[in-house]
């Protein structure tokens, strides 16, 4: 089988940056405007402590014209300081979203166009989670914290930079003091940052799949009183969320301990700067301009130490977001055929030994070959397990084979576009999807917008008017969230109606009749007779009524073909009365 990428429960951070490059690219322009008018902004900041030193020196020496110069300049870089923070703020944010925005969209578009093999092989919540709640982290990681980390990252640098040329001696004493001890308690959060943040990322990710999959199988933990059995895993995985979060508050609070050593840099700080100035090997000016700006120099450290937590969920985030991206991005998947004008509206459907599996350690078909010859009726019948419903997405083109192929009128569905594909094969699955609004807003959900004149005349031609006549409102009823206000089968009956407007060559009913009561089955199996002569139908079912109704029936078991003639041949229980459908 062809191997399936997977999601790593916790995604690989290293590199997120250079991963996330492309991403960038196409806003470089915007960000770098940005990022200048940021680094401004910083700049007009760090001035502040040079021109509060020379105002120090002017005081000492009496020098009016000087300090009154020093004054004016300070007046004038807060308020270039002020406007630039706002603007490149703005800018800043504008470029951050839409970064975000193009990560949404490219996610949006990934996942539709993904394998239905990976959708199927992980959990909806965690793909939820990912393409929703990791962005959405993004977005608010740009809004509240982008700004800050860029200024906060080039105050530290510009000011660096200021008091090495004030005093390098002082600047070492300094740093001596600070750095090594800030280092080690750095390195001791970078320790386990990764893991702390990256299990809670994954944890969080499993009580929303978990919950997720809560809502869908309600009714069914509900009468099968498994409920409390399922509640107490939601427990244990919500005991195990709230310890890593914990963990990783744990591990984020370390950062707290850079402000007893920015105070004990800052006594030091003091001791020998006015030793230096005892000495005369410093004036008074600098001192206080290693004072005033040490204050910046602390707190761009306390910035960054106070957003290391939130750039590390930032980073963890991007990543996982990054990883799904990675796994669903279209160079995995095969470029789309161009349409055909050569291509039949009616043909035969063939599988020619197709063979497939969902892990390499099991085939779910083996060398199925199967010809199903275009106006044709047949019923697929065999065990559950026996990999009907494999086959029915594999016939519609929605798996591709592992081996072998499946063609429509001798073309390779792999060599069909998809809107082409759609309008020549439609499958009925079990669970038919229906979206809040009325009967002929869920009806129109086809290719081709057919309007309401074509509805009831799909409706009357599968005899099913008297039907959406006793529906209150008929074609305007609404059918509720979900469609609530239909049973199983009533929702089956709009799936038919659905696939018919959509004329197929082909159509697929995957169980159509499994779980609904025997007059709603009736209505639908008198609505599959009335079916156009020329569209082949291949029917899924357990219901003996429903397959008795078919002239050829194939039998499955354990993924191979065992059977294939007469309904007549068919073992009993297989078997009933009833018309055979025209055609």
């Amino acid at each position: 089988m062809a191997e399936q990428p997977l999601l790593q429960e916790e995604a690989d951070q290293r590199g997120v940056l250079r991963r996330a490059a492309p991403y960038l690219r196409p806003h470089r322009r915007r960000l770098a405007v940005a990022l200048a008018v940021g680094l401004a902004d910083s700049a007009a900041l760090v001035a502040v402590a040079p021109l509060v030193g020379l105002a120090a020196d002017a005081v000492t020496h009496r020098e009016r014209g000087t300090l009154g110069l020093a004054v004016l300049l300070l007046v004038l870089f807060a308020a270039a300081q002020l406007v630039l923070a706002r603007v490149g703020e703005l800018l800043l944010i504008k470029g951050g979203e839409q970064v975000v925005r193009t990560l949404r969209e490219q996610c949006v578009e990934n996942l539709a166009t993904a394998p239905l093999r990976f959708l199927e092989t992980h959990r909806s919540g965690e793909l939820l989670r990912r393409a929703t709640g990791e962005v959405a982290a993004l977005a608010a990681f740009v809004r509240l914290h982008l700004r800050n980390l860029v200024a906060s990252a080039a105050t530290l640098v510009f000011t660096l930079v200021v008091l090495a040329g004030y005093s390098w001696l002082l600047l070492l004493v300094q740093l001596a003091v600070f750095l090594p001890l800030t280092f080690l308690v750095t390195r001791w959060f970078q320790r386990d940052a990764g893991a702390a943040f990256g299990g809670k990322a994954g944890a969080e990710a499993t009580v929303a799949a978990t919950f997720s999959e809560t809502l869908t199988a309600r009714e069914a933990l509900q009468t099968s009183r498994g409920l409390p059995g399922w509640t107490k895993r939601f427990e244990r995985e919500n005991a195990h969320a709230v310890r890593a979060a914990r963990r990783a508050l744990r591990v984020e609070n370390r950062i707290d301990l850079v402000s007893l050593i920015e105070g004990l840099a800052l006594v030091v700080l003091l001791l020998v700067g006015g030793w230096l100035v005892g000495r005369d090997s410093l004036g008074i000016g600098a001192v206080v301009v290693f004072v005033v700006a040490s204050r910046n120099l602390f707190d761009s450290f306390a910035d960054l130490s106070q957003l290391v937590g939130e750039v590390q969920t930032a980073r963890t985030g991007l990543a996982r977001l990054l990883d799904l991206l990675a796994a669903t991005e279209p160079a995995r998947v095969p470029a789309l055929p161009a349409p055909r004008a050569d291509l039949p509206t009616r043909g035969e459907l063939r599988c020619e030994g197709v063979e497939y599996a969902y892990r390499a350690d099991g085939k779910v078909l083996h060398a199925m070959t199967l010809a199903f010859p275009a106006g044709s009726r047949t019923g697929v019948v065999g065990e559950t397990g026996s990999g009907k419903t494999t086959l029915s997405k594999l016939l519609c083109g929605l798996y591709p084979p592992d081996q072998g192929a499946v063609s429509f009128a001798g073309t390779d569905l792999r060599e069909i576009s998809e809107p082409e594909l759609r309008r020549r094969i439609v499958l009925v699955p079990q669970e038919v999807r229906m979206v809040s609004g009325t009967i002929a807003d869920n009806l129109a959900l086809v290719q081709g917008d057919p309007d309401r004149a074509r509805i009831e005349k799909t409706v009357d031609q599968l005899g099913l008017r008297e039907w959406i006549t006793d529906l209150p409102g008929g074609l305007d009823a609404e059918v509720g969230q979900r469609g609530g206000n239909l049973s199983a089968g009533e929702r089956q009956i709009l799936g038919l109606v659905r696939a018919v407007l959509a004329d197929p060559a082909v159509l697929v009913l995957d169980e159509a009749t499994a779980d609904i009561d025997p007059a709603t089955a009736a209505r639908l199996e008198h609505a599959l007779d009335e079916l156009r002569a020329d569209c082949t139908l291949v029917v899924i079912a357990h219901r003996p009524a429903t397959i008795a109704r078919m002239p050829r029936v194939v039998r499955l078991d354990g993924g191979r073909l065992v059977g294939d003639g007469p309904a007549a041949d068919a073992p009993a229980g297989e078997r009933a009365t009833g018309p055979l459908i025209a055609g």
